[in-house]
C-alpha cells in the first residue's frame, strides 16, 4: 500500500519509523521541516522521543564533531544542520574527521552518521542561505551523498542512510521539494545507495538530472513531447556511490545527454557527470554533453535575477533544442 503525502510529511513518516526500530538513532537538532506546514507532525515526533534529541547551540563546528564521535561509539545519529550553507562552519569536523576517520581506516572505524540539510535557491534567501554544497561533498572520499528528488526516494534513501550505512553521509533536500506530494510505500520502504531511477522513458535525449532538478526536467520532457522529441529522465539519487552504469546505458541509448544540477556550473555536479558521460559514453554520442546549471555568480537577493540564474526548465528544454538542432 501506499499513501499520498508531501515530501516533508514523508520526512516525518521516516524518521518517527526509524527512531522506533532503532534506539541507537538520536537526532541532534529537529527543525528537519523548515518552515512549511508539518508543525504538528514534528511536535508530536519531539515529544515522543524527546530522551534521543538534543537541541544544541549554534555551533555547527562543536556538534557536528559530537555526532561524528558518537557515532565512532555505537550510536546512529541524524544531524539536523538546517540550511546547507550553514554546514562550512563544520566543514573540519565532516570531512577532515569524519570522512577521513572511515576512508583512511578502509572502513574499520565506522561512522555512521548521517548529515542531513536543506540547501538551494529558496526565493529570496540570498547568497548566504542559497547554497549548493553537493560539489564540495561528493569531492570527499569517504561520504556518501544523497539527494531525493521526491517523497518515495526520500523516505527509502533516509531509511538506507541511517539504518544501513556504516560511513558518514550527507543528505540534501532542496527547500523547494518540501511541500511536493507523491505516493509513498507503507512501512519498512529502502532504497539502496547506487541505483539511479529512470523517472520518464525517452528515445532522442537523455536528461540526466538531480534532486529539484527532476521535476523541472520532466517539465521540460513534456513540453519537449509537445513538439514531437522524446526525452528520458534519469535521476542518479545518490551521487556516492553513482550509479555510473546506469548514467552511461541512458546516454548509450539516446545518444543525446544534458546534465542539470542546482549547483554552479564550474566544478559542479553537472561537469562532473558530463565529464563522465563525455569520457565513458563518447563512442555513443551524437552530439556534446549540454549542461544546465546555476552561471559562477553569487545567488542574489532579488527575485528576478534569482530566476535568471535558476536552472529552470525552460532552460532546459533550450540546451535539448540546441542538441538536436
Amino acid at each position: 500500500m501506499a499513501q499520498e503525502m508531501t515530501f516533508a510529511q514523508a520526512l516525518l513518516s521516516a524518521l518517527d519509523e526509524i527512531m522506533e526500530e532503532d534506539q541507537r538513532v538520536v537526532l541532534i537538532g529537529a527543525g528537519f521541516a523548515g518552515l512549511g506546514t508539518s508543525h504538528a507532525q514534528l511536535a508530536r515526533l519531539r515529544d515522543k522521543y524527546s530522551a534521543r534529541i538534543k537541541y544544541p547551540p549554534i555551533s555547527e563546528l562543536g556538534f557536528c564533531g559530537i555526532a561524528a564521535g558518537s557515532a565512532m561509539a555505537g550510536l546512529r545519529p541524524l544531524v539536523d544542520i538546517g540550511t546547507a550553507t550553514f554546514s562550512y562552519e563544520a566543514i573540519p569536523q565532516i570531512v577532515n574527521e569524519a570522512a577521513i576517520a572511515y576512508a583512511n581506516s578502509g572502513g574499520q572505524t565506522k561512522v555512521p552518521v548521517t548529515y542531513y540539510m536543506r540547501y538551494g535557491i529558496r526565493g529570496g534567501g540570498g547568497v548566504q542561505h542559497s547554497g549548493s554544497p553537493q560539489p564540495w561533498f561528493w569531492n570527499t572520499p569517504g561520504l556518501l551523498v544523497a539527494m531525493p528528488s521526491d517523497p518515495a526516494d526520500l523516505k527509502g534513501l533516509l531509511r538506507t542512510a541511517v539504518l544501513k550505512n556504516d560511513d558518514p553521509t550527507i543528505f540534501l533536500a532542496h527547500d523547494r521539494l518540501l511541500q511536493d506530494r507523491g505516493l509513498v510505500p507503507d512501512g519498512a520502504y529502502e532504497i539502496p545507495f547506487g541505483k539511479a531511477a529512470v523517472k520518464r522513458e525517452g528515445s532522442d535525449v537523455t536528461i540526466i538530472a538531480t534532486s529539484i532538478q527532476v521535476p523541472r526536467a520532466l517539465d521540460a520532457a513534456k513540453k519537449l513531447a509537445d513538439e514531437g522529441i522524446s526525452a528520458e529522465v534519469v535521476d542518479p539519487r545518490t551521487l556516492q556511490p553513482l550509479d555510473k552504469a546506469g548514467l552511461l546505458a541512458s546516454a548509450q541509448k539516446t545518444g543525446r545527454v544534458v546534465v542539470t544540477d542546482e549547483s554552479h556550473d564550474n566544478c559542479g555536479v553537472a561537469a562532473g557527470l558530463a565529464a563522465i558521460i563525455a569520457d565513458e559514453a563518447f563512442a555513443s554520442l551524437r552530439a556534446p554533453v549540454k549542461r544546465v546549471a546555476i552561471p559562477p555568480v553569487p545567488v542574489p537577493f532579488s527575485l528576478p535575477l534569482e530566476e535568471f540564474v535558476t536552472p529552470t526548465a525552460s532552460r532546459i528544454v533550450e540546451a535539448v533544442r540546441a542538441l538536436l538542432g
